[in-house]
């Protein structure tokens, strides 16, 4: 004990001696011999663990030093070389915290920087491998304290974080996360490998440091700048290699419970297919709770960003091992109760909905004969529910997303004479979700190579049909060559003939309503409706004398004969009528749209009118008369979802209503005299009237909300158009007590309309009335717009709840004179 203690007392003076020559000196000679000294004192590995910490500690943060970026003279390079051992000799945890502590606690010196040069030649000599690997090492520096582990995961995780926080735009791209974590992930795979040699050797080794390391990086967002390295190594390698695929999942056992999640999805997304997702984890999602957890629920039924190729790895990951088919079964079940929920339906959007669906195709797909036979009572229910809530949505998307997934469960379950069959239109979404239908491969997650011979042939069978076509039509060939006697005469130009009409257009008005109400004359029919818009706009007087018995036929008007534009057509008619005499054919569109008997499509045809009627009397006065332009295009009932012509005109009130600091105050709409004002409350208030009053065909506040909803968008248009009329009030009045009916359907259409209706009121009343209006409403409307704004699943009625809150304040501001405030 005496003979070390008599050598240790000259190696610590040594030390100190030359540390204090490097805090103090400013000859380079000194330096050099010092570092020099330094270096030799470190080689034994017991010095180094003792004086190596203090000795870094001292180089990094001396205040006052300049030989390290000022010296010019041929001492540098030594200098800097043996600055550089010193970082890459001491234990590589020490040195990772007094870099980072130091560099996050000092300012901008040369001491910074050289702290900053230590750390990318700490970083660049691989000392991040020799550090996790001395964590793996049973015996080795695993017996630190929990509290030092720790902070070394930590530093470890957020060191981009760490530096960039303090160097700003001077932080070198080596700290960055798009550098850093692709050399962490490298570290990693190298630790393994060496884990894989230590093993093979009979050494224990802990992967339980590298576990959680991975683990924080993950969980901190940066799992994809860690897979996109680890994912394709680990799957190449795991394919030849099975104790490298024990190390693998080991490795991803032992990661903290807390990370499991951003560790299995970062996982997943980066590997090309069920097989490798298997070899990697194994069964994880058997022996870990929070894993089954994440892959069975929370990836498949409460996130939905995810795109389908990891739908396919996690669903064939399930189904590649017998072990765990039984919870392919359990997710199959629990996938149709969410697809076949008529709440979850309503409630969730479109795009969480079509990934549902892309999961329980997948499943299906997945399972054998056996299977489906066993769960065929799930299956059919799940069909049958779900197929039915679908079709009674207004959402095309939707509708057509049932009755793609109904064909595919109704074909699976192979119903012999029973097998749904629907008409849509086919797009990339509907071929997406048929072809999820096809039998998939879990084996191998390798591509396989096209098979070239089959697709040669295919070639060649094509050439040799469009050349023996080409040899048959070559006038030259043959017989077929020689032409008749006939063939040399001149053909007539028959281009410019028209075909003869049998009857002509009618050139009254009555001749035109009798053309139409003639159920045996096709020809008669088309030409009238062809030349009805034309007679009712010229002849006034004799529209008027026949206005609202003309309504009646065309509103039972039904397309007998296929007539081209005939929808077109008949709503150009029905246009011309009301604006031509007003309050007779507003009364009975508004009275017949309440009554019984009625199909939806002609409810749906009676608002459009009045809409299109509205908007063309709202047009300034002219000399000249002028036609209204479509607001909204004619569609079949199964396209009536559409409405995004009607809102434009809003919107863009809306734009021009919000203030923005650069464009300065804008200016109120300008009134104009025009037709609508004088007549807006017969275009309003009746289609208010029984509206809580269900009939035996037509239950407004019932299962016909694709009415109620393109009712509350007419409605809010109407309002809309009566800015600056006087019975303006009475009708937002009116309208914010309907609204207030119904402003928690259940629908998505209907809330879409609640809050147009909403926005159509802040922006047509005077401010000094919808104050008054409000009144102790104010509040709870306030507070109300705020609960959608922040909660609804559409966007859409979340964007205009905002506008609607901004519209508020605005008026509110106006009219209690409370000034912008200015910048």
């Amino acid at each position: 004990m005496m003979d070390t203690s008599g050598t240790e007392l000259p190696l610590r003076l040594q030390v100190s001696s030359c540390l204090k020559t490097l805090s103090t000196s400013r000859d380079s000679r000194e330096i050099v011999h010092a570092l020099r000294t330094l270096v030799s004192c470190l080689e034994d590995g017991e010095s180094t663990r003792i004086h190596h910490t203090r000795a870094l500690q001292v180089l990094v943060s001396a205040r006052g030093l300049h030989w390290f970026s000022r010296s010019h003279d041929k001492d540098e390079e030594e200098m800097k070389k043996l600055w550089g051992e010193i970082i890459i000799r001491g234990p590589a945890e020490q040195t990772l915290l007094i870099l980072l502590d130091t560099i996050s606690s000092t300012g901008e010196s040369e001491a910074l920087d050289r702290c900053v040069s230590a750390l990318e030649i700490f970083l660049s000599a691989a000392r991040l491998q020799v550090l996790l690997w001395s964590r793996c090492e049973v015996g080795g520096a695993s017996s630190n304290s929990p509290q030092l582990t720790e902070t070394v995961i930590g530093h470890l995780a957020a060191l981009p974080s760490i530096t960039s926080n303090h160097l700003h735009t001077n932080t070198p791209d080596l700290f960055l996360p798009q550098q850093y974590y692709p050399l962490l992930a490298a570290s990693i795979l190298d630790t393994l490998e060496k884990t894989c040699h230590a093993l093979r050797a009979g050494q224990d080794c802990s992967l339980g440091f590298v576990s959680q390391v991975l683990g924080k990086v993950c969980i901190q967002g940066y799992s994809s700048q860690m897979f996109e390295t680890l994912g394709p190594r680990l799957s190449s390698v795991t394919r030849v290699d099975s104790l490298y695929q024990r190390v693998t999942q080991k490795l991803l056992e032992n990661v903290p419970e807390r990370c499991t999640e951003s560790v299995i999805t970062g996982l997943i997304r980066s590997l090309s297919g069920a097989a490798a997702v298997s070899r990697l984890m194994g069964n994880l999602v058997l022996t870990n709770k929070k894993a089954q957890f994440v892959l069975t629920h929370k990836l498949l039924l409460q996130q939905y960003q995810h795109p389908t190729g990891l739908l396919k790895s996690v669903l064939g990951y399930l189904a590649v091992d017998s072990e765990r088919r039984l919870l392919l079964k359990q997710v199959l079940r629990s996938l149709c109760q969410v697809w076949c929920n008529s709440s979850a339906v309503k409630h969730t959007c479109v795009e969480q909905q079509l990934y549902v669906s892309k999961a329980l195709l997948l499943c299906v797909a997945l399972l054998d004969d056996s299977e489906i036979q066993e769960l065929r009572q799930e299956m059919l229910q799940c069909m049958l529910g779900g197929v039915q809530c679908r079709l009674d949505s207004n959402v095309e998307r939707i509708r057509r997303m049932g009755m793609v997934v109904g064909e595919c469960l109704s074909h699976r379950l192979d119903t012999p004479g029973s097998q749904l069959k629907f008409q849509y239109e086919t797009d990339e979404e509907i071929s997406e979700l048929k072809s999820l239908m096809e039998s998939l491969s879990v084996k191998d997650d390798e591509e396989e190579q096209p098979d070239t011979s089959n697709s040669l042939q295919r070639e060649l069978k094509v050439e040799a049909s469009v050349l023996s076509q080409s040899v048959a039509s070559d006038p030259g060939n043959g017989n077929e060559s020689e032409l008749d006697s006939d063939d040399d005469l001149t053909p007539y130009d028959m281009s410019a003939d028209q075909e003869k009409k049998k009857s002509a257009p009618p050139r009254y008005v009555r001749d035109c309503l009798e053309g139409l109400m003639s159920s045996d004359d096709a020809e008669r029919f088309e030409l009238s409706l062809q030349v009805a818009e034309t007679l009712l706009r010229k002849n006034v007087k004799a529209a008027q004398e026949v206005s609202v018995q003309f309504s009646k036929v065309l509103l039972h008007l039904e397309d007998r004969y296929n007539t081209a534009l005939f929808l077109s057509l008949r709503q150009n008619a029905m246009v011309a009528l009301t604006v031509t005499d007003i309050k007779p054919v507003v009364d009975y569109w508004t009275t017949e749209f309440y009554a019984l008997n009625y199909s939806l499509r002609q409810r749906l045809d009676i608002l459009e009118v009045l809409a299109l009627a509205a908007q063309e009397l709202s047009e300034p006065i002219t000399n000249k008369p002028t036609v209204a332009q479509p607001i909204t295009a004619v569609t079949a009932l199964g396209q009536s979802d559409d409405i995004t012509h009607w809102r434009h005109v809003v919107d863009q009130r809306i734009q021009s209503k919000t203030r923005r600091i650069s464009k300065g105050v804008t200016q109120p709409v300008k009134a104009v005299p025009n037709r609508y004002a004088a007549v807006a409350g017969f275009f309003f208030f009746p289609l208010l009237r029984s509206y809580d009053r269900p009939q035996t065909t037509f239950d407004l506040l019932g299962g016909d909300h694709l009415v109620l909803g393109r009712l509350m968008h007419t409605l809010g248009l109407l309002m809309h158009l009566a800015v600056n009329a006087p019975v303006v009030s009475q009708m937002g009045r009116a309208l914010l007590d309907f609204v207030w009916a119904v402003r928690f359907h259940t629908d998505q259409m209907v809330r879409r309309g609640v809050m147009f209706a909403v926005c159509a009121v802040f922006l047509s009343m005077p401010s000094e009335n919808l104050l008054t209006e409000l009144g102790d409403d104010l509040m709870e409307t306030r507070a109300w717009l705020a609960d959608v704004a922040e909660s609804d699943c559409d966007s859409y009625c979340r964007s205009l709840a905002v506008q609607s809150l901004m519209l508020m304040d605005k008026n509110l501001k106006s009219q209690l004179h409370i000034p912008d405030m200015e910048i």
